[in-house]
């Protein structure tokens, strides 16, 4: 199937469920964590599908790739962000597994994504 849109790509469908479930993690979050990993983890979360979405909609490539680079990138951030959460006092509690699960999809689709896209 090809993607038409930004839409149509389930490593952006995947991605938004990502978002949602981060934002049911950190809304466990003691409220002194508002400001902190809270926001954090949520902006990270969002800039990965938002740079799927605005590097589809560039139409070229290249640009495409250098989205996804970004989008991979942001993952990362969140990445190293719940493993963060995970050795604090007030937060290795929570059930961080289906955001693990999807976190881990997510880059293993865009980590494909980005070997096949043409580098130049």
């Amino acid at each position: 199937m090809i993607a038409h849109t930004y839409k149509d790509l389930v490593v952006w469908q995947r991605a938004v469920e990502l978002v949602l479930e981060v934002y049911a993690v950190t809304n466990q979050f003691p409220k002194e964590e508002v400001y902190g990993l809270t926001s954090q983890m949520r902006r990270a979360a969002v800039s990965i599908p938002s740079n799927i979405a605005e590097g589809k909609l560039r139409r070229s490539q290249k640009e495409f790739r250098q989205f996804l680079l970004i989008a991979f990138g942001s993952g990362g951030e969140l990445e190293t962000q719940i493993f963060i959460s995970k050795k604090l006092p007030k937060l290795k509690e929570l059930d961080y597994s289906k955001v693990d699960g999807l976190l881990l999809e997510v880059m293993k689709m865009l980590n494909k994504m980005l070997s096949l896209e043409p580098k130049a």
